[in-house]
């Protein structure tokens, strides 16, 4: 195998990253793979640092070599890579996260004519393996200080914050104060998906349609509002709980017992020490994405998922058990007044109340049977698995789109978008989202995305095994995607594409896009 390109001080790594180093290097003027391969790096000057790290081979499915490299100068790659990387069209991205998401957002980023390198922190092995990003499995994404100095060691010029978990944190103030450019809300900002109450006040602070709610404390004066109200009705934790605060209770007893668990025992921790009870809507759920850049705000292509994880929209709600991008429910129109009526009002009053907010908005939708909007929540990062179905159809340079939001300078981008439509299927382990096992076997996945044009398989929760075999440690593990000229197209080949992965501990639902295709079901073969 070689590995052989020429290195500035921008630190391009795409000719080292194609064959899956997983992990940080620095180097000498010359770091040995094997003895037909080398890096030549003389323009380089970097500390005395002495790394060892693996190649993986995705045809053997294992780690086949482990080499130093030294690096052998008193003086750092450049002093601050913020100001280096703003005077070069070509930027190092780092992205913090290790779904499906994320991979999905790495896979954009590396096809960016501008993009000089993709680290993805701490990463995951479907990742690692297929070489569009370097993962760094040891890098605390919780540390700022870490962070930080990792994004001026390498020349990161730009952060791409994944989960919400590290944006509630407060992960970009840390970096934005270091002056990093970074995707992703302040911890502030990011009180609109960290705290449900918080969204709410501000909702009605800025007449956004939203299902009318009251906020408690005290388990029976919440029991004793939802007597008042009826069922169905629905019952939320107030912080982060992993996807799993929200029941929808069709009966006054599942509501008391959602409210016992959060408020009583404790189920959900300090995310459900405070519970939002709010009226049932009626209608259909879209997912609506926005770049915001403080004061200005783009739409993304629209898409809409699956939350329940039975056939026909059945079953308890999980993470999102597949997606599929454009939603036909989200017409231009429709658009428009979610943009006006939602977006746009939110925007402008985060900045009037002093947290202007940067990143992704995903708006959770209900669209009422009289075609209206009102929003469920939000979330303040890219939506899994939407976030697959629009990172395949994106045509536009990713880095430089969200440097511009960084930046303040949004307004008057636009965005291209390929034509037809795409389809994720979700792979999840069997128990999933209750109790499932961890470390089943999961083997064809390369012979799965040559079934048919436009098919990527995204991973979500995958490591190596000691034989260097995918196993699944998630409960969402795998995101099989596909473009096609149209939806119908797009599942078609998605589901082809599922049905030649072997895994037998694994199950995703047959009728993802169903409502969009009412009479075209998926079937397993």
């Amino acid at each position: 195998m070689s590995c052989t390109t020429n290195v500035g001080t921008s630190l391009n790594l795409n000719g080292c990253i194609k064959h899956g180093v997983t992990k940080p290097f620095r180097f000498t003027n010359q770091c040995s793979f094997h003895k037909s391969s080398t890096i030549l790096l003389e323009t380089l000057n970097l500390s005395f640092t002495d790394h060892s790290f693996s190649l993986y081979n995705t045809r053997s499915r294992s780690f086949q070599s482990v080499f130093k490299c030294v690096a052998q100068s008193s003086e750092p790659l450049v002093s601050d890579g913020v100001e280096a990387n703003k005077n070069s069209k070509r930027v190092a991205v780092l992205v913090i996260g290790g779904g499906g998401r994320e991979d999905a957002l790495c896979y954009a980023l590396q096809r960016s004519p501008s993009c000089d390198a993709v680290f993805c922190a701490p990463g995951n092995a479907g990742i690692a393996s297929s070489g569009i990003a370097t993962c760094i499995s040891d890098l605390d994404v919780y540390d700022g200080a870490a962070v930080v100095s990792f994004c001026r060691k390498w020349g990161v010029g730009l952060v791409v914050v994944g989960p919400e978990a590290p944006l509630v944190a407060g992960l970009s103030n840390y970096l934005v104060k270091a002056g990093i450019p970074t995707f992703g809300p302040s911890a502030e900002a990011a009180a609109l998906e960290g705290s449900k109450n918080f969204m709410k006040h501000l909702c009605d602070k800025y007449n956004i349609p939203t299902a009318k709610y009251k906020t408690f404390t005290d388990p029976i004066a919440a029991k004793q509002y939802i007597q008042e109200e009826g069922a169905p009705i629905v019952i939320k934790a107030d912080g982060l709980a992993a996807g799993k605060g929200v029941t929808v209770a069709m009966t006054l007893e599942e509501a008391y017992e959602a409210v016992d668990s959060m408020l009583v025992k404790g189920d959900f921790g300090s995310a459900g020490c405070r519970v939002i009870v709010e009226e049932f809507l009626e209608g259909e759920e879209a997912s609506f994405f926005a770049l915001v850049d403080g004061e200005n705000a783009i739409p993304l292509e629209s898409a809409q998922d699956h939350k329940r994880v039975g056939d026909g929209d059945t079953g308890p709600n999980t993470g999102g058990m597949g997606a599929y991008s454009p939603a036909p429910i989200l017409t231009k129109e429709l658009q428009s007044t979610v943009m006006d009526s939602i977006i746009m009002p939110t925007v402008k009053g985060m900045s009037a109340e002093g947290c202007k907010f940067v990143g992704v908005l995903y708006a959770g939708l209900m669209i009422e049977k009289s075609g209206m909007p009102k929003l469920i929540e939000y979330n303040v990062r890219f939506g899994d698995p939407e976030c697959q179905v629009l990172m395949v159809r994106l045509e536009s340079d990713l880095p430089q789109v969200l440097l511009a939001a960084c930046r303040g300078e949004l307004s008057g981008v636009s965005l291209n978008w390929s034509p037809g439509s795409a389809m994720v299927v979700v792979m999840a382990s069997k128990g999933y989202p209750g109790s499932y096992e961890k470390g089943t076997i999961i083997e064809n996945l390369e012979d799965a995305e040559l079934v048919a044009p436009g098919i990527k398989i995204f991973h979500a929760g995958t490591a190596f095994d000691s034989e260097g075999r995918f196993i699944a440690t998630g409960g969402r593990v795998l995101g099989v995607t596909a473009k096609g000229n149209d939806l119908e197209d797009a599942r078609n080949r998605a589901y082809q594409a599922v049905e030649n992965i072997n895994w037998p501990g694994g199950f995703y639902r047959q009728d993802i896009g169903w409502r969009a295709l009412p009479q075209k079901h998926a079937t397993k073969v």
